[in-house]
């Protein structure tokens, strides 16, 4: 079985951190097409905070990708260790996440995290990070479109329309159901962006956001509860 943990030198501070980020960046592998829809393993990551007592919950929810029933779920529960610092959010997060991934036996597939890949002011968001460090295929489905600007898509489910940084597209504003405000869809390694718009829409058949993700919220809010109770 693989074994997921961060590096013995994990960063605690800024300046430290944007260098690990420029070096490991350099290591996401783009021009994979990835696994393809609807088969294997798709596993959701999100995390939960609470702020007062700095304490991050991590869920990691493995399904099936045909039927989107669940296979294995793990969660942890860890102290944060890094400041907030917009653009270096995943080194607060992963290493939580890594050892929610240590907890589970079943082969992850593909991850899905609530989040970004490249679309990232340093072409590093979470799911990138994630990626380059466990070798996953992995890709970033986001709520928002972070600090980069879209056209609407079409109103049809399926429908979608370049999100950019300037002239460059770093992933799609992608609608998942009709009429609905579109998610924000983008590559973090070993996945090309129209299989990850692909996988997106075979893991919302009935809503907004990806089950992956909608599972993985609802786990780790559950395990952060459980740690503040404690």
């Amino acid at each position: 079985m693989t074994s997921y943990a961060p590096p013995s030198d994990w960063p605690t501070d800024e300046r430290t951190a944007r260098a690990v980020q420029d070096e490991l960046r350099a290591r996401v592998v783009l021009d994979e097409p990835g696994p393809p829809p609807g088969q294997g393993h798709v596993t959701g990551v999100d995390v939960a905070y609470d702020d007062e007592r700095d304490i991050v919950a991590a869920a990691v929810v493995v399904l099936d990708g045909g039927t989107l029933d669940v296979v294995e779920e793990a969660t942890a529960v860890g102290t944060v260790a890094f400041p907030y610092v917009p653009g270096l959010l995943a080194f607060r997060e992963i290493p939580t996440v890594l050892a929610a991934l240590d907890g589970l036996t079943a082969d992850p597939g593909l991850v899905v995290c609530d989040g970004y890949g490249i679309a990232h002011p340093r072409r590093f968001g979470l799911a990138s990070h994630l990626g380059v460090l466990t070798g996953l295929p992995t890709m970033g489905v986001a709520k928002n479109p972070f600090t980069f600007t879209y056209e609407a898509p079409r109103a049809a489910r399926g429908s979608a329309a370049p999100l950019l940084d300037g002239a460059e597209e770093v992933g799609r504003a992608l609608r998942t159901r009709a009429d609905v405000k579109p998610v924000f869809v983008s590559a973090g390694h070993r996945v090309d962006l129209d299989t990850a718009c692909a996988h997106t829409l075979a893991l919302t058949p009935r809503y907004r956001l990806p089950e992956s993700t909608r599972r993985a919220d609802a786990l780790c809010r559950a395990a952060l509860r459980r740690a503040v109770d404690a």
